[in-house]
């Protein structure tokens, strides 16, 4: 019996349907619209860089001052079926001000895809990255990523990749900030969201990575909201204990007072869990 088995399809709406939990979701988002803008007014940018065939295959890269930089990819989240790299421009200058060159990511989204399509944008910007981040000052021998909910979950997808089958080192994401993720699809094919979405058993199975072994056990660090509901919260604690299985030592943080929607405030605090975390892994 899996742990969502018994709840009430109210109850498991409000579980793993993050919108239900936090009802102004929408105001963080806009609370953001300042830091966001000015980021993108005093940045350098070389925007809308393709890395795959779709229109929705691109990225934003943000040098760092220094040449031979370290690397730091974002994935945002939107349950596979929403956001845009354009909101997270203020994630960009949190990493550039800290010496980091930051790849923010566009990737195809449901329905227009499904979640293979979704998983394997992912993966085409993550290699896109790896064998062009030279030319834009970054050091791609020092490549790490964050994710955050749907973007964690496509962080553990590139975690879990044999990457020497694509012609790059087995290692080549160095490290990982895994936020308030979905690492097993199944509980999302009984919400709402699944309209979009689309999910099917065979989906489910094949990007399931609470299933699925890690292929690179680098650095991870795993956080969560504390005040998001322990459904969702328990998803962190459940992927953590997979890596552990597997080899991984990752470390854990609840972080008290955030919600699913806040939480990336803290890209926007120096002395927060997630920047402290992507300065660790960067530096490792």
């Amino acid at each position: 019996m899996r742990l969502w088995d018994s709840l009430d399809a109210r109850e498991h709406e409000y579980q793993y349907n993050p919108q239900m939990s936090v009802p102004d979701f929408k105001s963080f988002q806009a609370r953001r619209e300042q830091p966001n803008a000015s980021a993108r007014a005093r940045l350098r940018c070389a925007a809308d860089i393709a890395y795959g065939s779709h229109p929705l295959h691109g990225v934003d890269v943000y040098p760092a001052a220094n040449a031979g930089a370290p690397v730091h990819m974002f994935f945002h989240g939107g349950y596979w079926r929403m956001q845009d790299k354009r909101n997270f421009a203020f994630i960009a200058g949190a990493l550039v001000d800290a010496g980091i060159c930051a790849v923010i990511v566009n990737y195809a989204l449901c329905p227009d895809v499904t979640l293979d399509g979704v998983v394997d944008s992912a993966l085409l910007a993550t290699e896109w990255t790896v064998r062009n981040i030279a030319a834009y000052g970054g050091d791609p021998a020092r490549v790490t990523l964050s994710g955050h909910s749907a973007g964690a979950h496509l962080g553990a997808a590139i975690l879990a990749t044999d990457w020497t089958t694509r012609g790059l080192p087995g290692d080549c994401v160095k490290g990982a900030v895994l936020i308030s993720g979905i690492f097993d699809p199944a509980p999302a094919a009984r919400t709402s969201v699944d309209v979009d979405i689309r999910l099917t058993p065979e989906l489910i199975a094949r990007h399931d990575y609470e299933a699925r072994p890690p292929r690179i056990l680098c650095p991870t660090w795993i956080v969560a909201g504390g005040r998001e509901p322990w459904h969702w919260i328990d998803q962190s604690f459940r992927y953590a204990h997979h890596l552990r299985r597997h080899g991984g030592d990752p470390g854990v943080v609840v972080s008290p007072g955030d919600h699913h929607f806040n939480i990336i405030d803290q890209y926007l605090d120096p002395a927060s869990d997630i920047m402290r975390s992507i300065r660790a892994v960067s530096a490792s």
